[in-house]
């Protein structure tokens, strides 16, 4: 891959991003995009933090996003600068920043063709896809959708990551073991036949809106580009679904990660049928318990933290919420420094 300049991303300096050109498919020029942030130096951080051990100077963090979603936020990766860490969040093929005209906004017909982006994105970072690092660690972090991805990679690429954090991985499917089964076979025939036919819209916007009655003032999240992250979900397609479900069912078989897992999710989900104060304070678009039981197939080792008031995303709950998801995230990466 030629070289490519560093530009100015729209969430302005200090952050970065980079444009990573892919091979191209059916839809045409098909891009992924690096953001990055990197900590701005050594004095202030080791002051802030008040004890040396805790630095995480040989850390690289590999943040992906989830579902009809993009990179923004901007609180998350100064939490892990702070810490001396080089933070970089990937925009995958179709989603946000690499989003071009005249294609399907998030279509892919297999989870594993993410593997190009993420090599793409390694390279840039300085990292082998195949060999790792010598002198660095990775880890990967992944949310809902982009949490399922890098679980998925993380399994097929052994000996790179040395942690990974999963902000509500959707890992499975919202129905029971029968309920899947019978589906399955529907799916995978819509799948084959019309992939890119879209399904009824269920989303009703109420995630969206609970994110906005929890927002913080006094801590302002950057403004959201609806065109990357819309309202409501962007039309989720037959072939995309099955890709979902089949990484879904390798899950099921365990992925055997050998490296730890932090998993962070709500304490409860609602249905979200209506509107109601209650869909400020739980997770509206996943089953926590059923990825709470998921979550022990990915590895040995899984760190489960379910946070009491959260939402899907529990970095964007309310204040308290968010604090304790920050709380726990801090003691997994002291956990890290400590294993340097």
């Amino acid at each position: 891959m030629a070289e490519i300049e560093w530009t100015e991303d729209v969430l302005g300096s200090p952050f970065q991003q980079l444009t990573l050109p892919l091979a191209p498919d059916e839809e045409g020029e098909v891009v992924a995009t690096l953001v990055r942030l990197l900590p701005e130096g050594r004095s202030w951080w080791r002051t802030a933090l008040g004890r040396d051990h805790a630095a995480l100077d040989d850390v690289d963090v590999l943040y992906v996003h989830g579902w009809s979603d993009y990179f923004f936020q901007t609180r998350l990766a100064r939490f892990w600068t702070a810490r001396g860490a080089r933070f970089h969040a990937l925009d995958l093929r179709k989603y946000g920043r690499s989003l071009r005209d005249g294609q399907s906004p998030g279509y892919v017909s297999d989870l594993a063709i993410y593997d190009e982006d993420i090599k793409h994105a390694l390279s840039a970072m300085g990292w082998s896809a195949t060999d790792g690092h010598p002198n660095r660690r990775l880890v990967l972090f992944g949310h809902s959708t982009g949490g399922l991805t890098l679980s998925l990679w993380a399994a097929r690429h052994p000996g790179i990551a040395s942690a990974v954090v999963l902000n509500s991985p959707w890992l499975t499917l919202q129905l029971h073991a029968i309920g899947r089964a019978a589906v399955a076979p529907i799916l995978h025939l819509s799948a084959r036949l019309a992939p890119l036919d879209p399904g009824p819209q269920l989303d009703l916007g109420y995630y969206t809106r609970a994110q906005a009655e929890v927002a913080d003032p006094e801590d302002p999240m950057p403004e959201i580009n609806l065109a990357w992250r819309p309202q409501q979900t962007m039309p989720v397609r037959a072939g995309w679904l099955q890709a979902v479900a089949a990484g879904q069912t390798t899950v099921q078989s365990g992925l055997g990660i050998p490296v730890p897992i932090q998993v962070l999710l709500s304490q409860r989900s609602v249905i979200p049928t209506r509107w109601s104060e209650e869909l400020t304070r739980a997770d509206s678009v996943l089953v926590v318990d059923d990825i709470a039981k998921a979550a022990l197939h990915l590895g040995p080792t899984v760190t489960l933290d379910r946070i009491d008031g959260a939402l899907h995303d529990v970095f964007l709950s309310r204040h308290e919420a968010r604090n304790d998801a920050y709380a726990r995230l801090g003691r997994f990466a002291d956990t890290l420094a400590r294993s340097r």
